[in-house]
């Protein structure tokens, strides 16, 4: 199935000059949003996890069927002051300042195999943070997998070292 048939390009949003990829319709065709979501299942059962960890919002969307799927736990990424119990912390850049990734601190234990999912991998802040957060918990990242991959911002290269699944590349 060729998902690039399921992403619409929204021009000039949120900001001019930038081509928006809106995975919206993918999740609104039963379809396509499942068979995405298979291909991150068979890759996360190759990588036999404990866990599946996702940062806001997307990476919810992404990971909790994959969670499901596998019979395992998810773990939320939320921004500062979202979370309600004892977290652990992260800073990370934006392109115009910085903003803050917490975690639950027993969201993992040591030695868990975890499986990080989100949307869009672009210039890899966010899930750079988020590997940081899994490890200072003494996660093990099994792997990592996006729906969306954009090769020009070079994200890939902030996850040396670590397995990473894209369905698309743009």
């Amino acid at each position: 199935m060729d998902l690039k048939n399921y992403v619409t390009i929204v021009p000039d949003y949120p900001k001019e000059g930038i081509l928006f990829k809106d995975i919206t319709p993918l999740m609104n065709d039963g379809e396509a949003y499942k068979y995405a979501t298979d291909q991150i299942v068979k890759y996360a059962r190759e990588r036999d996890i404990d866990l599946v960890v996702g940062p806001e919002a997307r990476g919810f969307i992404i990971g909790c069927p994959v969670a499901y799927s596998h019979g395992v736990g998810f773990a939320p990424v939320r921004k500062e002051g979202k979370l309600p119990r004892e977290v652990i912390k992260q800073q990370y850049g934006l392109e115009y300042g910085k903003d803050i990734l917490t975690l639950h601190k027993d969201a993992i234990k040591p030695g868990q195999r975890v499986l990080i999912t989100d949307d869009l991998l672009a210039t890899g802040g966010t899930i750079e943070a988020t590997i940081k957060l899994v490890e200072e918990l003494g996660g093990i990242v099994a792997g990592i997998a996006f729906i969306i991959e954009l090769t020009y911002l070079d994200g890939r290269s902030k996850l040396d070292g670590y397995d990473v699944l894209t369905l698309m590349q743009y």
